[in-house]
């Protein structure tokens, strides 16, 4: 588990095919990667993976044709940099949002523009992911997390400020350059919920007699 609270960035050192996969390795010492055990998971732009060949300039990783397929992973050159958070230790301080490091899709940068002294980004992305990416909700773009100042049907916006620019990779992209998204992790489970409405579930009905929704009755829509 993680928070979206980036420590260090690190730089993609070599990425080598292995069977089908790859193994990347990201030099990071700024990040002290010598004081993690090997298996332990760090988030990688946002893709929770597992160090291993550990030392003080940095770690290697799996990465799966899986993750490879539904992340921005596959877009990774030697010299790409990276994003990266050590996982959560129990009474760790919740500085973002909770973050699984499960990318749920990627998202493509659409334009940026100044706001002050903060950067403006919008991205678009599938009609899958949309549903789940609210305004004034979180969201993590990259591994960062982030409150979504506008969605609509097609994107959505966030606001980075000087200090996020600058400590992570946002403030390097460009427009039509892919980044990995997760959504909010209750955002995800209500979802899910929705979707069993037969097994008892949290349905619009549910939701009228509850008082959280209004009937289509009362907003004067046709039965």
């Amino acid at each position: 588990m993680f928070t979206g609270i980036i420590l260090a960035t690190g730089t993609v050192a070599t990425i080598t095919p292995r069977g089908g996969d790859v193994v990347i390795r990201v030099d990071c010492p700024e990040l002290q990667p010598q004081r993690f055990a090997e298996g332990e998971s760090i988030a990688v732009s946002g893709v929770c993976l597992t160090a291993l060949d550990i030392d003080a300039q940095g770690f290697s990783a799996d990465v799966s044709r899986e993750t490879l397929d539904v992340t921005a992973l596959g877009d990774w050159r030697a010299g790409s940099r990276v994003n990266l958070e050590p996982s959560l230790a129990l009474g760790d301080r919740l500085g973002g949002h909770l973050v699984t490091g499960h990318t749920d899709g990627v998202a493509t940068l659409e334009s940026r523009s100044e706001d002050a002294r903060s950067l403006r980004l919008r991205f678009s992305a599938s009609k899958a992911l949309l549903p789940f990416i609210a305004k004034k909700g979180s969201v993590a773009v990259a591994g960062v997390s982030l409150t979504v100042n506008e969605a609509d049907q097609t994107g959505f916006e966030v606001n980075i400020i000087p200090h996020t620019a600058k400590e992570t990779t946002l403030g390097d992209l460009a427009a039509g350059d892919r980044v990995n998204i997760e959504v909010d992790l209750i955002a995800r489970y209500a979802q899910r919920l929705m979707g069993f409405g037969d097994a008892g579930g949290i349905t619009h009905e549910y939701l009228v007699e509850q008082g959280y929704a209004r009937s289509s009755h009362d907003r004067g829509e046709n039965q």
